[in-house]
């Protein structure tokens, strides 16, 4: 259980950087899209070089669960909503909001997994999981409404963007459990970002010119930095922590996440915050906090 915790924790510590790394790769000139198709292609040989040892060792152990036409498809659909939608409506928001209200929104996830669970698996809500809902979201909405006053008229649609990418964000988490249990964390995270990562290479050959696309070293360290520290590892870390200690037990640990992104921002981008918008922040917090620890 340990063990599960402490992948959970550094998973969440290294996924929280995420969205300072993309800061510094749109301050060298690159967009959402292009963000996109190099994490992927920096990301995927990590993937690929695992995936090929795992299918390797499977072949050796005859009691392993086969590999189904359906259930690789199954894996398509969850890298597609997890590894891609997400991740592209995350980057795209990311050019209107400030990196502390990108990792705030995204951190609701956990209220659209119950949502999402009371519709589709007829899961019950609870009254304090409504008064949890309400708090975090009156709190998103008072950071978003500060910020809305500091940078201007895009900060709506960026945080619509990025809740569009919890909502993918939440299917994923929600949908993966079985198929984890199934046929392992290690296995499942490669064959997802596999999949996901040949639907990001299409939309990148629609989307990018590359032979008009210019790259400096700098911009490719954050590349590098965001694709092997706040992907390929926090991407394997958190599969696995799932696995050993559950859904609810790692997102509890994930509730350190936005503190460590909004004590990086101030302190490396500048971004400003103000009274009102600490204290929307710590009710968004005090909202899924409360929520995590309810249900564990």
């Amino acid at each position: 259980m340990y063990i599960g915790m402490l992948l959970a924790l550094f998973g969440t510590l290294l996924f929280s950087l995420k969205s300072i790394f993309i800061k510094f790769a749109y301050a060298q000139g690159l967009d959402a899209n292009t963000v996109l198709v190099f994490r992927m292609a920096i990301s995927v040989p990590f993937y690929l070089v695992i995936l090929s040892y795992l299918m390797i060792k499977r072949k050796q152990q005859s009691y392993a669960v086969p590999l189904s036409s359906m259930l690789l498809l199954k894996v398509l659909g969850l890298g597609f909503l997890g590894y891609y939608l997400s991740s592209l409506l995350d980057l795209m928001g990311l050019e209107y909001i400030s990196a502390q209200l990108e990792r705030l929104t995204l951190f609701t996830y956990p209220f659209m997994v119950a949502i999402i669970g009371y519709f589709l698996f007829k899961q019950p809500l609870s009254k304090r999981l409504l008064l949890s809902l309400l708090i975090s979201y009156l709190g998103l909405w008072v950071v978003m409404g500060q910020e809305l006053q500091i940078t201007g008229n895009n900060v709506v649609l960026g945080t619509v963007l990025v809740m569009g990418a919890a909502l993918s964000f939440s299917f994923y988490v929600l949908l993966s459990k079985s198929l984890i249990n199934q046929i392992g964390s290690l296995l499942f995270t490669s064959l997802a970002m596999t999949a996901s990562s040949v639907l990001v290479f299409i939309h990148g050959a629609i989307e990018i010119d590359f032979l008009a696309l210019v790259i400096t070293p700098q911009a490719w360290l954050w590349l590098f930095l965001l694709a092997i520290l706040s992907t390929v590892l926090p991407s394997f870390m958190m599969s696995e922590a799932i696995q050993r200690i559950g859904p609810t037990q790692t997102g509890i640990m994930g509730t350190l996440g936005p503190i460590f992104t909004i004590v990086l921002a101030i302190y490396l981008l500048d971004e400003p915050i103000t009274l009102y918008m600490f204290f929307g922040m710590m009710m968004v917090m005090c909202g899924v906090a409360v929520l995590m620890i309810k249900k564990k």
